[in-house]
């Protein structure tokens, strides 16, 4: 069976990225990320977006997914930065803006690769990843069980933003339903997208996302051992933008 290092949401936190791959025991060579026991990483989606080096994370999940040493599957800001480089009308705001930043400051050649390398890893990537014969699922905003197995619409947005109303909170952010609290699946559920300030398990889900870019931490979770590692942000810390679960409809 393959081990799995599942790491949250990166936002183009590059230096923190690097730091907890060492610390899960990786070596890098050539920019491919190689585990004595052949772990592989596992990367959840929102790769990009509001942190320093965007581009290096890109650059860093291409080469180690088309190498076969990690996987991943889209987010919600990859979905957006996606449909920008497609050249669809989509609001240069909520993050994209620092991306789009980065890839103008770019040489034309190297602009280029990168949204190369971008568009090919959104394609090829699975809309969530089911792993270990079903023992494991992966997806940017969690899914419940009635979607496992299933693609679609309706599962394409719940995976890309989680359990939406339609509605909006105070700040402008999407009243969102706490989907983990009915879940009662065999499968674990490994997601992130909301942030919380340490990992939150819940009826076999865990939410992984302790938002790094806001000046909480980059957290893995190790399959199928369960451990946590983290490593402290070097952003500044926003406090109003971590979830608590009473800020989530029950």
């Amino acid at each position: 069976m393959t081990a799995y290092d599942i790491i949250g949401d990166v936002h183009g936190c590059y230096e923190e990225l690097t730091k907890l791959i060492d610390i899960l025991g990786y070596t890098c060579k050539d920019g491919i990320y190689v585990h004595k026991d052949d772990r592989k990483l596992v990367f959840l989606g929102d790769i990009t977006d509001r942190g320093p080096d965007s581009i290096g994370v890109i650059e860093l999940v291409y080469k180690n997914v088309k190498a076969g040493k990690a996987l991943y599957t889209p987010g919600n800001h990859c979905n957006k930065l996606y449909r920008y480089l497609l050249g669809h009308n989509v609001k240069i705001i909520h993050g994209l803006e620092t991306t789009v930043e980065e890839l103008n400051a770019l040489s034309d050649s190297h602009r280029k690769r990168i949204v190369s390398q971008f568009k090919e890893l959104y394609e090829d990537s699975p809309m969530y990843l089911i792993l270990d014969n079903k023992k494991l699922i992966v997806a940017h905003a969690g899914i419940p069980e009635k979607y496992i197995g299933h693609y679609g619409k309706n599962v394409r947005r719940f995976v890309l933003y989680g359990d939406i109303t339609g509605e909006k909170n105070p700040d402008g952010t999407p009243v969102r339903l706490d989907w983990a609290k009915d879940y009662r699946g065999p499968s674990l559920i490994v997601y992130g997208h909301t942030p919380v300030k340490e990992p939150r398990f819940l009826n076999n889900t865990v939410n992984i996302d302790t938002g790094c870019v806001f000046g909480g931490s980059l957290t893995a979770l190790s399959y199928p051992e369960m451990k946590v590692s983290s490593v402290k942000s070097s952003m500044p810390y926003d406090e109003s933008r971590f979830r608590d679960l009473d800020d989530l409809i029950l």
